[in-house]
């Protein structure tokens, strides 16, 4: 078996056999295959596609080049969540609480935020003395005593992946279904769950651009799962706006602890009532033979009484988190506005574009563009019209933050309000307020 045959074969549309990928894996995580001819099959995967028994194949086999985690010790189905990314999106700190008060044991693995879309860890982190880098080897100590951890991804988890994914990165090969789906699917199945929720976000600010992107996506991920002998479901949900109000580290987290307080906004929490009611749905917790529906009200309820904040409370302390005598979580960094934008005309909000709301907080700080980047904890963007919403001329859009204790280049500060005031599209006539879930594949 060589890699010059198994590029042919890929070239010309020919299946791979589980030998051949098993090889291309080894080969890659032993550093064995240069990476030219890596690339090269990547290329030739994202013109020529995968079938669901080669996709599974590659799952599988990224999922094994390095350790897998053991989740016996929870003793019940073993259930994860996932996003694919957008702009402001905060649902896992107020999922994971959520769904421990239904008794629901989670171990859950997140990154670090690249590009416009922040990262479960950095939001963590943001929280004074919050401890994101948990050995693996304690993750049954926290997961006894409060129900739930949350850690940054150990290196040893599906390696073959990080390498593949870095040369997808700069030889455009990202854009493959077949690849994205082994990518997300190989550490959720390395990370132990036997069940999985997927976040599968849509919209101008995803990477799946359109509905049926999204969609195909999601099967794929669902043929793997099954395949692979775990129970998938794929919530399909709109990133053409920011989810919620606030985008940026410590914005985010205190948005997170306002819905935990029973407040918030309407969109964030149809997302994350959904997302928690079919990870109930699918665990065996006694909750799960009542309808999604009926969940989602008792979600609702849970976030309105303080059920789900006291979950929250035992998360931050047991990880090392502080709280202000006040209940509100202490933070590295308290957001400082820095310039306030305002509608130019009377009328609708019809359009607010993610991805250059991502983008502008970014250049304030808020994200990195490589990963050697220092974060602004404060820093970030309030949004106080969605789409649908009526404007007249003057009023405030959003405001723009830095960081208390940070200061912020004028040339960047420009270019960040520009990015944001050009994401707020206008027009006259009210246009009609998108859906947030678009559609559950399971």
């Amino acid at each position: 078996m060589n890699m010059r045959d198994i590029i042919a074969k890929k070239r010309y549309s020919e299946e791979l056999t589980d030998e051949e990928i098993a090889f291309f894996i080894d080969g890659v995580t032993k550093g064995e295959i240069p990476d030219y001819q890596t690339s090269a099959l990547l290329m030739a995967i994202v013109l020529n596609g995968m079938n669901d028994r080669e996709m599974t194949t590659l799952t599988l086999e990224m999922a094994n080049s390095g350790k897998t985690n053991d989740l016996s010790y929870i003793g019940s189905k073993a259930v994860d969540k996932h996003s694919t990314g957008g702009v402001g999106d905060k649902c896992t700190p107020i999922i994971l609480p959520l769904v421990a008060s239904f008794g629901i044991k989670t171990v859950k693995l997140s990154g670090r935020g690249l590009g416009f879309t922040g990262g479960t860890v950095d939001k963590f982190e943001s929280i004074e003395g919050f401890n994101i880098n948990v050995d693996s080897a304690d993750f049954e100590k926290y997961v006894k005593e409060n129900g739930m951890v949350i850690s940054g991804q150990t290196p040893d988890l599906a390696p073959a992946d990080k390498i593949l994914y870095s040369l997808r990165d700069v030889t455009s090969t990202v854009d493959s279904i077949p690849l994205i789906a082994s990518s997300i699917m190989s550490k959720k199945i390395a990370g132990g769950a036997d069940a999985i929720v997927l976040d599968v976000t849509c919209g101008e600010g995803a990477f799946m651009k359109d509905l049926s992107q999204a969609r195909e996506l999601s099967n794929a991920m669902i043929k793997i799962g099954k395949l692979a002998g775990r129970e998938v479901v794929c919530v399909i949900t709109s990133m053409d706006e920011p989810l919620g109000r606030n985008v940026g580290n410590v914005l985010e987290m205190m948005e997170v602890f306002e819905v935990l307080q029973g407040k918030g906004e309407e969109d964030l929490i149809e997302v994350v009532t959904t997302l928690a009611a079919h990870m109930v749905k699918v665990s065996d917790a006694k909750e799960n033979s009542m309808s999604v529906d009926e969940i989602k009200k008792l979600c609702r309820e849970r976030l309105n009484d303080g059920t789900a904040l006291e979950y929250y409370d035992k998360l931050l302390i047991g990880q090392g988190g502080l709280i202000h005598s006040t209940g509100s979580p202490i933070y590295k960094d308290y957001p400082t506005e820095v310039m306030r934008l305002t509608a130019p005309s009377d009328g609708y909000i019809s359009a607010i574009k993610a991805d250059m709301i991502g983008n502008a907080s970014v250049e304030l700080g808020a994200g990195r563009l490589k990963k050697t980047d220092a974060i602004d904890y404060g820093a970030g963007i309030c949004i106080y019209k969605k789409i649908g919403d009526k404007v007249s001329k003057g009023d405030a859009i959003c405001t723009l933050y830095k960081g208390k204790g940070s200061n912020i280049d004028e040339d960047r500060l420009e270019k960040a309000a520009e990015l944001a005031f050009d994401a707020f599209v206008f027009t006259e006539d009210k246009p009609e307020v998108p859906s947030v879930v678009l559609d559950v594949c399971c």
